[in-house]
C-alpha cells in the first residue's frame, strides 16, 4: 500500500481506469456521496467550494457508496445525471466505491489509515465524510458527515 493519494488509481463515473496521479499537485477533498441521504444537500456546498478554489489548483472527488442504508440505490448514469440536474455538480465523480470492509477501495484503506477518526475509529461512518489532501498526497485532516463543505473553506486556504 502507498503512502501517497497520488498513487492510488480509481474508477472513474464510465468505470474506466483513472489515475489520481491526474490531480497531482492539487489540494484535494475526497467525499463519499449518496443522492437518498439526510446529507445530500451538501453537493450544493460542495460545488460552491469547487468553483470557488478550482482555478487555485483545488479539486474535490465525489465517490458514491451504497454501503450506508442503501442510500446510493443508482446506476452510475443515474447518479451523475441526479447530481448535474439537482445540484448542477461539475467536479469529478467515480464509479461507485466501497468505503468500509473487505471490498473497500484500497484509496479509502489508506485514507482511514493516515487520518483515522473519533477513538482511532478507522472506519468511515457514514454518508459525506471527507478527507482533505495536500499537494503532496498526505492526508491532512478528516471531517464528519455534519461538517459542512462551508466549514472547511479556510483549512482549504491554507493549503493552496
Amino acid at each position: 500500500m502507498s503512502n501517497n493519494f497520488f498513487d492510488y488509481t480509481v474508477k472513474d463515473i464510465k468505470n474506466q481506469d483513472w489515475s489520481l496521479s491526474s490531480v497531482k499537485d492539487n489540494v484535494v477533498l475526497v467525499v463519499n456521496v449518496a443522492s437518498k441521504c439526510g446529507f445530500t444537500k451538501q453537493y450544493a456546498g460542495l460545488e460552491e467550494l469547487y468553483q470557488k478554489y478550482k482555478d487555485r489548483g483545488f479539486t474535490i472527488i465525489g465517490c458514491p457508496c451504497n454501503q450506508f442504508a442503501g442510500q446510493e440505490p443508482g446506476t452510475e448514469e443515474e447518479i451523475v445525471s441526479f447530481c448535474k440536474l439537482t445540484y448542477d455538480v461539475s467536479f469529478p465523480i467515480t464509479a461507485k466505491v466501497e468505503v468500509n470492509g473487505d471490498n473497500a477501495a484500497p484509496v479509502y484503506k489508506f485514507m482511514k489509515e493516515a487520518q483515522p477518526g473519533i477513538m482511532g475509529m478507522k472506519r468511515v461512518k457514514w454518508n459525506f465524510e471527507k478527507f482533505l489532501i495536500d499537494r503532496q498526497g498526505n492526508v491532512v485532516k478528516r471531517y464528519s458527515s455534519v461538517t459542512e463543505p462551508k466549514d472547511i473553506g479556510a483549512d482549504i486556504e491554507k493549503l493552496l
